[in-house]
């Protein structure tokens, strides 16, 4: 079963929380990320161009025990003479950090694709797949993405889907009381922008949705993860603090061009 932090059931008659003061984003210009605020909430964007060519997903490092940690895989990327310049977790997982869905890396599938239905936001259906094939990012919801069957370098399996063709998921409402701390991915097509974002309070399904296609333009955005959402931005000093993490996706330089 997932574990308990992952805070998967979709409940719409919680309370809702205080919201509390972002942590403060440092303005050095070598951050992809930026403070935004939308509809009374305030989010921590991440934009980077899709075709970025050194974007990849990270689970087990090489004993194949889960890195967990953003510092983790920094370490191991350090002896390799390359940097981790920006990352987030990525998808869900079980107990043992194992992905729940479909997982990809450098090719190989670690886990399969997952088209039954269940509890949980996983199973909020349609859910989805953030992939990379041939160095260019992708959001396509699960059943559309089997159709296509793509043969990616890398994918992550999570759910449920958040804008699917420029429509919010039809099981959001509106006016739900559910209010998480979330993260999640989303591309824009027309600008080939690629946007990771990671709330700075706690928000709603639909609030969060809402964000992906009204502010940022994205045609389909991913659910990544609640309540463990964390983001690792050097620039900024931000390394955030949590559970273990089972899926990481990251963008790697070599050290020597880490800043550029």
């Amino acid at each position: 079963m997932i574990i308990p932090f992952v805070k998967l059931l979709f409940l719409l008659g919680e309370t809702t929380p205080a919201i509390p003061e972002p942590a403060p984003v440092s303005s050095e210009s070598t951050s992809p990320c930026e403070r935004m605020r939308y509809d009374g909430a305030s989010y921590t964007v991440c934009s980077f161009d899709r075709d970025e060519p050194r974007l990849r997903l990270f689970l087990n490092d090489d004993t194949g025990a889960p890195y967990g940690e953003f510092d983790a895989i920094a370490t191991s990327l350090e002896a390799q003479d390359e940097t981790l310049v920006f990352a987030m977790n990525a998808g869900m997982y079980h107990e043992d950090r194992s992905p729940v869905g479909l997982y990809i890396e450098d090719g190989k599938a670690l886990a399969s694709l997952q088209t039954g239905t269940g509890y949980g936001n996983f199973h909020l259906l349609p859910n989805g797949v953030f992939y990379l094939k041939d160095g260019t990012a992708h959001v396509r919801e699960t059943s559309s993405y089997q159709t296509l069957a793509p043969a990616p370098d890398y994918a992550t399996q999570s759910g449920p889907m958040l804008v699917i063709n420029n429509e919010i998921h039809p099981k959001f409402n509106p006016d739900s009381t559910s209010f998480k701390r979330r993260n999640g991915v989303g591309v824009d097509q027309e600008t080939g922008r690629l946007y990771f974002v990671i709330t700075d309070g706690f928000v709603t399904f639909y609030k969060f949705a809402s964000f992906f296609r009204d502010q940022l333009d994205c045609e389909n955005a991913l659910f990544l993860d609640g309540s463990i959402s964390r983001l690792y931005d050097p620039a900024s000093s931000r390394n955030d603090i949590g559970p273990a993490m089972g899926p990481i996706v990251g963008i790697v330089r070599p050290l020597e061009n880490a800043s550029h």
